[in-house]
């Protein structure tokens, strides 16, 4: 995952890790923090920007709950989708129904 927030060249097997994390990991604070860490540290326009807000869906489907920060990432792909694909918003639209949001 670190390799894939400096090179695009593994972005997709860092893609893999992170679904493959926020599906089966039973640390909800670990996968937190990769997805934050992906969230606020890939480049715009990265493929795995998306998929950070799409993990922090299934994270909260999973859990029930989110961090302050973590929530907030997952409701900046409503506010501000321009630089997200629809991963992010589908992942949004898990934290608002899982956590009963809105």
């Amino acid at each position: 995952m670190e390799r894939a927030l400096g090179d695009r060249s593994a972005e997709g097997e860092a893609a893999s890790v992170l679904v493959g994390t926020a599906l089966n990991d039973d640390d909800a604070g670990f996968i937190e923090h990769w997805c934050m860490e992906v969230g606020t540290r890939v480049v715009l326009g990265s493929p795995l920007l998306g998929l950070a807000g799409l993990c922090l869906g299934h994270t909260a489907r999973r859990f029930g709950q989110l961090g302050g920060e973590a929530l907030a990432l997952a409701v900046r792909a409503e506010a501000d989708p321009s630089d997200l694909d629809g991963r992010a918003l589908d992942g949004y639209d898990d934290v608002r129904s899982f956590l009963h949001l809105w």
